[in-house]
């Protein structure tokens, strides 16, 4: 790019002798300790691979896992009609609740009324050699249950879709704290060349009340903006305004793009804004994501046995084509990999409505766990299964459950997770987590161990404090590893 000798002078006017001095001194300084403490430091970095590094290095225990699949189950999922069998709720269904069960609990939308059990609108049966009890529906799901760890006993403290969001994504119910794929890129970085590190997907079911989701549940809080989650859309164009305006061609676009970080590069200079540096990395990653993503989301190019075993078309948007992309993803090296499917909000019609669920999920997930075994991925691909909360084994409506916080199932697969296992378990009524309960701290600190990271260590300060995903809590759930 060539400016002229006018705005070069200016713009060198500008630059603070503190900058200047700053800089010289991190830069300088910083390459002569490499060449004194490791003399083979600058030829090693110009062999890594492309992508984007992270803060913690080295590890600080052995990872099992490289990258992580969050499959998000948005609305909260009954735990009674899909993983938890509780033959003796069906008994009590229609009486009253027992009182000493709700004394004094939470409830959202049951609160003061007349509570009365309801028993599992849908058949459990056994599977796999494990032999565990699934809703019946799951049948695809059921021919891998030896690979997944069933977690029964999970809590969190969200009662409502918003905060709990919050809350499982963040490890906070406050609005503005980084997300789990935020922290996971920032501490480990990224292998992907041309595709973010944190990529997002989402789809829409049937069957349910589709509440929103909010682009605050992947974003970086007070990490760099370069380490929130990118959505990629299942349908039309897969970013909007990606693509180049008619009649631009692709060299002409880089040109504009070198120019814009040249201005943005000697801006930097001036006033050291962190900010500046993530703009031009964003630029560039847009621009080689023009390339980049249109292969990516062809999955027409997919043998015809693999999208027969998703059970999916290209292009259809559904769950089953986005974990079809969630493999390509997690092969092309992107780091974390969420998918959102919506509708599990079962205020009413529960039954029908798991109905809807199961054929929507059921296949797909068991072709995701299917397809990385095949490819000798799923050893270190980590998939978490889980909404934001349950639902109440009283009735809402007649047809329906409310929102439940206290004990509901989420399920984990690869990355080092013991497969054919059932960890804890709720009450007899499926009310509350009794045997080794579990919380969304612990679900990410159990995470980030298995990536290789502790937990503790793993922060940033902010406004004088160290913030970090797991608070000053949680616990790595060492039994189910």
């Amino acid at each position: 790019m060539n400016l002229s000798p006018e705005i070069r002078q200016s713009l060198l006017q500008q630059q603070t002798r503190r900058v200047f001095l700053g800089r010289a001194s991190q830069g300088l300084g910083a390459v002569a300790l490499g060449s004194i403490l490791q003399p083979r430091l600058l030829a090693e970095s110009a062999a890594r691979p492309r992508g984007m590094a992270g803060v913690v290095n080295p590890l600080h225990v052995a990872a099992k896992a490289r990258r992580v699949i969050w499959l998000s189950m948005a609305g909260g999922p009954s735990h009674l009609e899909t993983f938890d069998p509780k033959p003796k709720l069906v008994e009590m269904h229609g009486k009253p609740m027992p009182e000493s069960f709700t004394r004094g609990k939470q409830i959202a939308q049951l609160q003061g009324q007349k509570l009365v059990c309801y028993g599992p609108q849908l058949p459990f049966r056994r599977f796999g050699k494990s032999g565990v009890e699934l809703c019946s529906l799951f049948t695809h799901l059921g021919s891998v249950a030896d690979e997944i760890c069933w977690v029964r006993s999970m809590t969190s403290e969200a009662i409502n879709h918003d905060p709990a969001h919050m809350f499982m994504n963040t490890g906070s119910q406050i609005a503005g704290r980084p997300s789990m794929g935020s922290w996971v890129t920032y501490g480990l970085g990224t292998e992907a060349e041309n595709l973010p590190g944190f990529v997002v997907l989402t789809s829409l079911g049937r069957g349910g009340q589709n509440q929103p989701i909010a682009a605050r549940q992947w974003a970086a809080g007070m990490l760099p903006s370069r380490y929130q989650g990118v959505h990629l859309r299942g349908k039309g164009d897969p970013v909007m305004y990606l693509g180049a305006p008619a009649g631009v061609t692709r060299e002409r676009q880089h040109e504009v793009v070198r120019t814009i970080n040249e201005l943005n590069r000697q801006h930097d200079a001036l006033v050291d804004d962190p900010e500046i540096s993530t703009r031009i990395a964003q630029y560039e990653m847009a621009f080689q994501m023009q390339a980049s993503v249109p292969e990516l989301m062809d999955t027409a190019s997919e043998p015809a046995s693999v999208q027969a075993l998703y059970g999916c078309k290209p292009g259809d948007g559904s769950f089953a084509s986005n974990c079809l992309l969630a493999r390509r993803l997690a092969e092309r090296g992107v780091r974390f990999i969420q998918l959102y499917h919506k509708d599990w909000d079962h205020h009413g019609e529960v039954k029908q409505g798991v109905e809807f669920k199961a054929a929507e999920i059921d296949r797909a997930c068991m072709a995701l766990i299917t397809d990385l075994k095949q490819r000798d991925m799923l050893k270190d691909t980590l998939i978490v299964w889980a909404g934001e909360f349950g639902r109440t084994p009283m009735s809402q409506g007649g047809s329906g459950r409310d929102h439940h916080n206290a004990g509901f199932t989420i399920w984990m697969c690869g990355g080092g997770i013991r497969p054919g296992m059932v960890y804890g378990a709720t009450d007899e009524l499926g009310y509350a987590a009794v045997d080794s309960p579990v919380d969304v701290h612990d679900i990410h600190a159990t995470l980030l161990h298995q990536l290789g990271i502790e937990h503790t260590r793993l922060s940033v300060k902010f406004q004088g404090l160290d913030v970090r995903l797991t608070g000053i809590a949680g616990r790595v759930i060492r039994d189910i590893i």
